[in-house]
């Protein structure tokens, strides 16, 4: 693997982390805002903005699709593991976001 490469995927985890991060950060402040409990708000938010942050980390879905796509079709299998490689550091950025904010809040 190349130097970009691995950079591209560690750009990848920590836009996710930071999309799950600061987004239940920032609706927790207007959860408190509102008058809603802000933690447990929180805690539903960054359950639900994991995998928009993946989406928002690969650059949408479409590329990778056809990324993969064009590894099927033309034989280009290192395309498919790139992409899978992505998908792979995204999800796991979102997920730590996730465990983080749970650890934060103490909800389960």
């Amino acid at each position: 693997m190349d130097k970009e490469f691995i950079a591209t995927l560690i750009m990848d985890f920590f836009v996710a982390f930071g999309v799950v991060i600061g987004g239940a950060i920032v609706g927790g402040i207007g959860a408190f805002l509102i008058g809603k409990p802000p933690l447990s708000t929180i805690n539903d938010l960054a359950t639900g903005l994991k995998i928009w942050a993946m989406v928002a980390a690969i650059g949408g879905t479409f590329d990778a699709i056809y990324s993969i796509e064009r590894g099927i079709y033309d034989g280009s299998h290192i395309d498919i593991a790139k992409t899978l490689f992505m998908i792979f550091a995204a999800l796991s950025g979102a997920h730590s976001g996730g465990v983080l904010i749970q650890w934060i809040t103490q909800e389960a």
